[in-house]
This record gives structure tokens, sequence and C-alpha cells, in this order.
């Protein structure tokens, strides 16, 4: 079964098709597309610290029954300490302006990001708004409000 979503896709940039690729997905069974830095020359990211790197893409979704969500790579990370500032981010279906990620370098060392380098990943869900209902108490659970590390495990 073939489960495909049309999304929408806007060239910020005129580099996107001509020198970086739209987003992708790397392999048959990746769940994320891999985002490329949309820049004309490296930029560096010194210890510690955190820059905004533009991806040259704008996205439509369906309908507000979707997110995109823009999740770190996990190699960056391990590797060089390279990570999303935001920890994810989160596209809701009404924004339309471009992708951009804020990435932190948590390392000692300074990191170089390479234009077309890939940044980050993009991830498109579908999402349930919630209808709250105030209550006076919540039903009882074995776990109840045990906080972090309650559970033992």
């Amino acid at each position: 079964m073939e489960r495909k979503l049309q999304v929408s896709v806007k060239k910020v940039s005129p580099l996107i098709g001509e020198r970086f690729p739209l987003p992708y997905y790397a392999t048959p069974g990746a769940a994320g597309m891999d985002l490329c830095a949309c820049l004309d020359e490296p930029v560096v990211v010194p210890p510690g610290g955190k820059v905004r790197i533009p991806t040259g893409i704008a996205i439509q979704l369906p309908s507000p029954a979707y997110v995109a969500l823009v999740f770190p790579r996990s190699g960056l990370a391990s590797k060089h300490g390279i990570n999303l500032a935001n920890s994810v981010g989160v596209i809701d279906s009404d924004y339309t302006g471009e992708i951009q990620c804020v990435v932190v370098n948590q390392e000692q060392t300074m990191y170089t990001i390479q234009p077309g380098e890939r940044i980050a990943q993009l991830v498109i869900l579908p999402v349930l708004q919630a209808d709250l209902r105030l209550v006076d108490e919540l039903q009882p659970t074995e776990r109840g409000s045990g906080g972090f590390g309650s559970t033992g495990k």
C-alpha cells in the first residue's frame, strides 16, 4: 500500500533545483526528507553558538489535519554536536514562509556548514486537535502523578 500526501513546495531561493535539491527521502524506508542548507557560501557555527540556516523552500500542507516537523539529523548530532536549537521545529498548516533551521553547536570546536549540506529532516504527520474538557478529577491510573523516573525504568 503506497501512502502519499500531496504537499505544495515553493522555491524561495533560485539555488533550489539549480545547485541544491528539493527535500528528498534518502532511502525507501526513510520517515523524514532531508533538508539541505541553502547557502551561497559556508557558514561557521562557533562553539556554543547558534546560526539560522535557510532551506530555500516553503511548503503548504493540504489541511490543518497535518503538521510538518523538523528534526535534527542524528549523524550531525553524534559526530559533530550539531543540533537544532528548539529540538523539533513545528511547521503549522497555516505557515507558508521559508523553512529555516536554527542550528546550535554543542561542541567545543567550531563547525562549518557547507552549502547543500543535509542539516535536518522533515517529517509530515497527521494531527488531532484536542477538545479540552475541564474536570474536577482525573481517572486514577497505576502511575498516578509520579513524575520523572517514577516508573523505575
